[in-house]
């Protein structure tokens, strides 16, 4: 929805948003295409979040981000929700449509398959099994982007076994559970091995996993992007696999959400890489 001067707004809606990227990143891609606008960090306590979603019609916004915790409490607050959305769970966008109508979105998963494409052009879901390592709300959009895009065999392993058990029930035959204890032993043939947990990032213990049944053909994946390289990401690296880490998702999730505020595609470029490891 522009505004009348055409003063483009934009956020990201969370609590906390103080740590995310997203401002540099937004505010970079408006600069370099001599947009007027500016994107802000919207710190909004759960209990405001109906009030902050209407806020964005009345202030003129083009819509948000939305994280932690909003993501799956913001969807049942807004007019439309597209089926990627619906199936994750959860929303990461919203777009303010022109009739003042509130759109969701989830290019999570989308950001990620294309982070595994800018790493290996000729990637395919369907190259082989793909083993995914936790099963939080991460790893559901990581399982429905791959269902999309062709995957027909997806292990799940989860400490707590149940949670991947019931991603397993609820998307079919295509998705199984695999016991956290024989992690390792499921990497034999894998075309894919992605980290969905939270360990190896900054302040958190290393992810726990013995890697010497990797194929160095395998793609390794980490959603984890402080820092570049988790040790996860290093030893899979030093095993002769192409690594990809977190940056991209949060990047390629940018660029779909910022061409649906501001009518243009932005190109992921070295130095927004740049501006981006200064805040590390």
């Amino acid at each position: 929805m522009p505004q009348a001067d055409g003063f483009g707004l934009a956020g990201v809606i969370g609590m906390p948003v103080a740590h995310s990227r997203s401002p540099v990143i937004h505010n970079f891609w408006l600069k370099a295409h001599g947009i007027r606008g500016t994107y802000v960090p919207l710190a909004v306590k759960p209990e405001r979040l109906e009030d902050a979603l209407d806020g964005l019609i009345a202030l003129g916004f083009r819509g948000c981000n939305v994280t932690m915790p909003h993501k799956q409490t913001a969807m049942p607050l807004l007019d439309c929700v597209n089926e990627t959305a619906r199936r994750i769970g959860a929303v990461n966008t919203i777009v303010v449509e022109d009739d003042g109508t509130l759109s969701g979105f989830n290019n999570d998963g989308n950001g990620f398959v294309q982070s595994l494409r800018d790493a290996r052009a000729d990637w395919r879901g369907d190259a082989g099994p793909i083993l995914l390592l936790g099963a939080g709300g991460a790893s559901r959009a990581v399982v429905v982007a791959l269902l999309e895009n062709g995957a027909r065999e997806i292990r799940i392993a989860n400490r707590t076994a149940e949670k991947a058990q019931a991603i397993a029930q609820e998307f079919g035959p295509a998705v199984s559970a695999v016991a956290w204890d024989d992690r390792s032993a499921a990497l034999t043939d894998v075309a894919l091995l992605v980290n969905c947990t939270d360990r190896g990032m900054a302040g958190k213990s290393a992810l726990e996993i013995d890697l010497s049944r990797l194929n160095s053909a395998t793609l390794v994946a980490d959603l984890i992007y402080t820092p570049l390289e988790t040790p996860f990401l290093a030893d899979a690296r030093a095993r002769g696999c192409v690594t990809v880490n977190g940056l991209g998702l949060l990047l390629n999730q940018a660029r779909l959400a910022f061409k649906a505020w501001f009518g243009v595609m932005p190109d992921v470029t070295p130095e927004l890489i740049k501006a981006i490891e200064a805040t590390f």
